[in-house]
């Protein structure tokens, strides 16, 4: 409350108002492991890599405790790193819930460490495929925008007019249709919503993205965007590794559907 009111989004505070601040009670999500199918890609003593489909959340969040990723790796997993906290146990990186594509796992802390590590040098290759509204006027380049959580929409991202967190995206087209592109692109930073956020800030934003303004029809009831690579060198051997993740049936589908 400000000043013994409760305040709307837009009230601004002002010097010599008073606040109080009410703390909820921190309640203990009771993590269970499921028996989730798991489309495992690569798996050793220190990590796992996956193909996550669309539909499922990587892990638990408010009001979300049950069919998420980790709860299935809980199930698969005899061991999985404590770094990321008991709701996020081995989870090194996200995809949102409904984008599908690689994700790597650790099982340890020492290899959590490592692939964190790579991450944060920028030294894992992450390559996505997007399937965008329009024809690309130029059918490659570089998306270079800071990005920033919406002040009036909590829940999307924005490119930031001044601050927010630099951002680079490499596009190249692969195919296209009358009314539609597929996209290869490259991350060089990992910021939430990158990719839906900086298409677009192209002009080009992904099929089946409601939040970002992109049409959904019956073809495609999600965002149409799947991790399709990921390379990085394994924790304990230093080999470089690269996988890649099989286009999932209902994104095959739509580009049949759109692209010629």
């Amino acid at each position: 409350a400000v000043n013994g009111s409760v305040p709307r989004a837009r009230d601004l505070v002002r010097p010599g108002d008073r606040i109080i601040l009410l703390e909820p009670a921190v309640q203990p999500i009771d993590l269970l492991p499921e028996e989730i199918a798991l489309a495992v890609l690569y798996e050793d003593a220190d990590l796992i890599v996956l193909n996550k489909r669309a539909g499922i959340s990587v892990h638990p969040g408010a009001g979300r405790n049950r069919g998420t990723l980790v709860n299935a790796l809980l199930a698969h997993c005899k061991n999985l790193s404590g770094i990321g906290g008991k709701e996020r146990p081995g989870i090194v990186h996200r995809l949102d819930k409904d984008t599908s594509g690689c994700v790597v796992v650790a099982k340890n802390d020492v290899a959590h460490l490592e692939l964190s590590r790579q991450f944060a040098a920028r030294t894992v290759d992450k390559v996505y495929l997007a399937l965008v509204a329009g024809k690309l006027r130029n059918t490659s380049g570089t998306i270079v925008a800071a990005i920033a959580r919406d002040r009036v929409h909590r829940k999307k991202m924005t490119i930031a007019r001044s601050g927010g967190r630099e951002a680079k995206t490499d596009f190249k087209a692969v195919r296209s249709g009358q009314d539609a592109t597929l996209l290869e692109c490259r991350l060089h930073s990992g910021r939430t919503h990158q990719l839906r956020v900086h298409l677009k800030h192209l002009g080009h934003p992904i099929l089946g993205d409601c939040l970002y303004g992109g049409r959904r029809s019956g073809s495609f009831c999600r965002q149409m965007l799947h991790a399709w690579k990921l390379g990085f060198d394994h924790p304990h051997t230093k080999t470089r590794m690269h996988f890649e993740a099989p286009v999932p049936q209902d994104f095959e589908k739509a580009m049949g559907e759109v692209l010629d």
